[in-house]
């Protein structure tokens, strides 16, 4: 192993941490110029959701397929795309004329964001094939999310009080140049020895499912919950659900393949992380607005404001991969699942918003369960699986990240349009109480004898001449 060939593979995980920056930098950043852009658009707070959530949907509908198809034509080429697409979209939503443009360039970004994590991680898997090697460098790509917690809201306030709420898209124009040039230059180009087959009737449902669903919650509050508007979207995303999940079942190859579900670890894993990131989503929308709007502060004070939740992140996410690795995952979850509790009811039922005492608290309890739950996420999903499927696991995980931080913007901003705003807080802590019973439940014996049960299940020549037999 060279010096070269280790200076290289350096080279190349710093690569793929721009792409993850950048994603992940735009929806911290994003919050912080909320009210500026309500402002300036006299925008909804059902328009402000959907500058986050049509982001976060496109994302999620189209992780799965954006690392099958790089696995099938080329790590490279589709992250060389995604960077193009991202950086586009950046550009297109700074000199957006109208909120409906912004939302419309916000999906263009979005396409791009969904081919650079999934792929970007693959890339990096393929770089670093001796496992204490490709650990360490997992961790440094776990870290980025942290870096873009604690500097997101602290940029974005910053630019946005300066300059303007424009400028918080300017600043992924020379990252993403910058990642562009150094991938056609350094990053090799790879495929998977077996690519999966394209699923578009699954990809369909998926999109079907989320978009409906989403819809559904943010515009009731407007069109009424019993119009046919809205029950027609809950009728559709109904259907999409149980046509996905019967239609997967015959799949040679599922977009999502339902038998990872007899799993109970892979199961928790995703329940956790839709209820952990709701929790992050509507909390980083619900304060955004609450500190500009209510407290009359200025967007980069709100920023510092929240700084304690984002450096409390930041600290416990390395900590949490440390007691992951040496202890299991049961106890980041269940330390993660009382401290968000603990801070969903300090704002809720104790009025936190009045001392900054009781705010500050809540944001440290809050920074440390989030910091803690991101790790066990993905090890719980992967857990007792084939190596050969456990990316596929652990992106379903990241899905379901998306998948939760888009409902509970979606969830939370209902609340609030609805004037429920004590409900809104009693929800994220209902949501961190889920992450601790199922932190709980979903990590022990029994638990763990499902996954080995499941994994079994998988590649039996039975289950497997079974598969065969029903190809579509």
């Amino acid at each position: 192993m060279s010096e070269t060939t280790a200076r290289r593979r350096t080279l190349i995980l710093a690569i793929c941490c721009m792409s993850l920056l950048i994603v992940s930098l735009d929806n911290t950043i994003l919050n912080v110029a909320l009210p500026s852009l309500q402002k300036d658009f006299h925008a909804s707070v059902s328009g402000l959701q959907w500058t986050i959530d049509a982001y976060l949907l496109v994302i999620a509908s189209l992780l799965l397929l954006s690392g099958s198809t790089a696995d099938r034509i080329g790590r490279k080429k589709v992250f060389q795309t995604g960077l193009v697409l991202f950086t586009a979209g950046s550009l297109l939503c700074s000199l957006a004329p109208s909120l409906g443009w912004l939302i419309a360039f916000r999906m263009v970004q979005a396409v791009g964001g969904s081919m650079l994590n999934p792929v970007a991680m693959s890339i990096i898997t393929n770089t670093f094939s001796e496992p204490r090697e490709r650990a360490r460098a997992i961790g440094v790509w776990g870290g980025v999310v942290g870096i873009s917690m604690a500097a997101g809201p602290i940029v974005g306030g910053a630019l946005v009080q300066s300059v303007g709420w424009r400028s918080i898209f300017w600043i992924n124009l020379p990252i993403g140049l910058a990642a562009l040039a150094l991938t056609a230059r350094f990053v090799p180009e790879s495929r998977a020895p077996r690519a999966r087959r394209v699923d578009p009737v699954g990809q369909l449902l998926v999109i079907a499912l989320l978009g409906t669903l989403t819809y559904g919650i943010i515009e009731g509050s407007g069109a009424g919950w019993t119009s046919p508007e809205i029950v027609g979207c809950f009728v559709v995303a109904a259907l999409a659900a149980v046509g996905l999940a019967t239609y997967e079942k015959r799949r040679t190859d599922p977009l999502i393949d339902t038998r990872f579900f007899r799993s109970v670890p892979f199961s928790g894993a995703t329940v956790i992380a839709v209820c952990g990131f709701a929790a992050l989503g509507g909390f980083l929308f619900l304060n955004t607005l609450y500190l500009q709007n209510e407290r009359g502060l200025s967007a980069l004070d709100a920023g510092l404001y929240m700084l304690p939740m984002a450096a409390m992140a930041l600290v416990f996410a390395p900590l949490s991969g440390r007691l992951v690795g040496t202890r299991g995952p049961r106890i980041p979850l269940v330390l993660a699942g009382v401290t968000m509790t603990a801070s969903g009811v300090l704002l809720a039922a104790l009025d936190a918003q009045s001392s900054n005492v009781l705010l500050f608290t809540s944001y440290v309890l809050f920074g440390i369960g989030f910091g803690l739950v991101n790790a066990p996420i993905t090890n719980t999903a992967v857990s007792g699986m084939p190596r050969a499927q456990a990316g596929v696991a652990a992106a379903v995980a990241s899905t379901s990240r998306q998948v939760g931080q888009s409902l509970g913007v979606a969830v939370l901003g209902a609340a609030l349009a609805a004037g429920l705003h004590d409900g809104a807080w009693w929800i994220i802590a209902a949501c961190g109480a889920a992450v601790l019973v199922l932190g709980t439940l979903t990590t022990g014996r029994w638990a763990k004898a499902t996954a080995a049960r499941t994994a079994e299940q998988l590649f039996t020549p039975e289950a497997e001449g079974n598969r065969m037999a029903v190809k579509v």
